[in-house]
């Protein structure tokens, strides 16, 4: 067997193992794999960078590696949070940590199209996927669309499946910028990350017929997910004669 197929035969009985081992399980060193499977110490090492570079390890100085928490996949649509994990298995929840009334600032009347001062609803909540914190969102919306909001209980209700029943808001655009952040001190702990921790920041305006209803920020732990996009190359005519790359969402 050459060295290339004891590489991906160690790394595919690794991936197998993981899979049967819960979150925080420490994994063999490359001194003990390598003595166990018969490879060279490289080739183990080699394995071990692999199943970290796919997330499915973490691997911390002077101690060792440890199988990861799982990342969620999530695609870049027009969809709530509620609806990505029920697409995946996985039941979502809430941990509501304020819902009020309040005035819009510069940034958030702008986002809204309202003037400064108008009166807007701030909903903010732990996001819960089968009970672990997998996100912070803080959500404005244009308070005069959603009278009574804030008496709704938000524990195991969708924002979308509200917005919708109640209130016959339904989004039909939507744009969202993703930028990478540190945690907020006062999210480390509702996130149950250390403070200095890599986030992802996905901030999302929805509009229904033209009108910009709801601003979301979401705030997740950069090693509990992953992005996908389907892209497309974009046509000369789009481009002015670039070679450029077109994201669908």
């Amino acid at each position: 067997m050459t060295d290339r197929s004891k590489f991906r035969a160690l790394v595919d009985e690794l991936r197998r193992a993981i899979e049967s081992l819960p979150v925080g399980s420490p994994v063999p060193s490359e001194r003990a794999l390598a003595a166990d499977s018969g490879v060279s110490r490289m080739t183990a090492r080699r394995a071990l960078d692999e199943l970290t570079r796919e997330g499915r390890l973490v691997r911390e100085v002077g101690r060792g590696s440890f199988v990861a928490r799982p990342a969620v996949n999530l695609a870049l649509h027009l969809t709530s949070f509620t609806e990505d994990m029920a697409a995946r298995g996985i039941t979502a929840s809430s941990r509501v940590l304020r819902i009020a009334l309040q005035r819009a600032d510069a940034l958030t009347a702008e986002s809204l199209g309202l003037a400064e001062g108008s009166s807007v609803v701030r909903l903010d909540r732990v996001r819960l996927a089968d009970g672990l914190p997998m996100a912070i969102e803080r959500t404005t919306l244009d308070a005069e669309v959603v009278p009574g909001f804030s008496d709704i209980d938000f524990t195991n209700s969708s924002l979308y499946g509200e917005l919708e029943h109640r209130y016959n808001v339904v989004f039909d655009a939507g744009e969202q910028t993703i930028r990478a952040a540190i945690v907020r001190p006062e999210d480390a702990a509702e996130l149950g990350v250390d403070e200095g921790s890599a986030v992802l920041e996905f901030v999302r305006v929805s509009s229904r017929s033209g009108q910009t209803i709801e601003r979301t920020v979401s705030t997740y732990p950069g090693d509990r997910l992953e992005l996908s996009a389907q892209i497309a190359p974009v046509t000369a005519q789009e481009s002015g004669g670039r070679s450029a790359l077109r994201v669908r969402r």
